[in-house]
This record gives C-alpha cells, structure tokens and sequence, in this order.
C-alpha cells in the first residue's frame, strides 16, 4: 500500500498549482480590478468616496464609505487601519489624487486612485446605491390594494389553466 500512497504523492506534487488567486493591489487601480476584488468576495478593502454628502447621497459604488475631502485624512485615520487596501474616487482626477495624497502622507500604505471614479464604474455595470441609482417602481408600487388585487388576478389566472 504504501507504494500506491507514494505515487499518488509524488504525482500531486507534479501537478501544476491551479488554485485561482485574487487580483493583486495597484496604487493606481482600474475598475475592472476593483469589481475583480468585490466578485472574489475579499472583504479587506474599503471604498471611499470623497465627494460632498448630498452627492454621495445621490449615487455611489455600493458599499463605499463618505469621507469628503474636508474630513480627510482624521475621519479615515479615525476609522481605518494603516494597511487596509482602500480605493478612492471623488467628484474628479484631480479631486481622487489629491485625497489618495492625502491619505498616503497620513501613514496609510495601500491607497489606490480609482482610475474613471464613478463614471467608469457605471460603465462596466458596477453595483450602485443612492437615490439616483434606483429604478422607478411604478406607479403603483406602494398601493399595497393594487399589488394584492394584481397578486388575485395572477392566481385565479393559474387556477384556469390548471
């Protein structure tokens, strides 16, 4: 037995390392990357968004933290570790690097300017959140009569075919 244990051993160890890796960390990160990065389900990073409230408030990347430009770098330092990967994006390029400047002289070590910001992020059908980001329901999404009397009509529908 033990000759059969030692090829299955040494034929394992022949055998090319397939495991699939997470995209890496990049200073200066496409969104492709980060919606990589959200797809594998890696749970450390953090998304900032250093617009002004009311327009995070609007739409944004799901999931991204406000932290506009005026609270930087204390409300991060405040509330994220020094080594955590963080993606950045605001209102403009100029805007992102000079918040992604920011953060860097503050001490943290993996800050990566979202190349595109939001713009790019729409652009490949990234998640939203926000006001802006919702589909209208209908007119009568709220008439909770409407939607029951819609759900009957469904159901005496499926009763006559059967």
């Amino acid at each position: 037995m033990s000759n059969v244990q030692d090829a299955i051993v040494n034929a394992k160890d022949k055998l090319p390392n397939v495991t699939p890796t997470p995209p890496g960390f990049h200073p200066e990160a496409s969104v492709h990357e980060l919606k990589s990065r959200l797809l594998w389900g890696e749970p450390g990073l953090s998304i900032i968004d250093v617009r002004d409230h009311d327009v995070y408030n609007q739409c944004r990347i799901r999931g991204a933290m406000n932290m506009p430009m005026d609270r930087l770098p204390g409300g991060a330092e405040f509330s994220l570790q020094k080594d955590r990967d963080i993606y950045v994006y605001g209102a403009s390029a100029e805007d992102t690097s000079q918040a992604v400047r920011m953060l860097r002289e503050a001490g943290f070590r993996r800050v990566a300017e979202l190349k595109g910001g939001l713009d790019a992020w729409r652009e490949i059908d990234g998640p939203l959140e926000g006001v802006d980001s919702m589909d209208d329901p209908g007119p009568d999404a709220y008439n909770v009569f409407a939607r029951l009397q819609a759900f009957n009509e469904e159901k005496a529908k499926e009763k006559r075919m059967k």
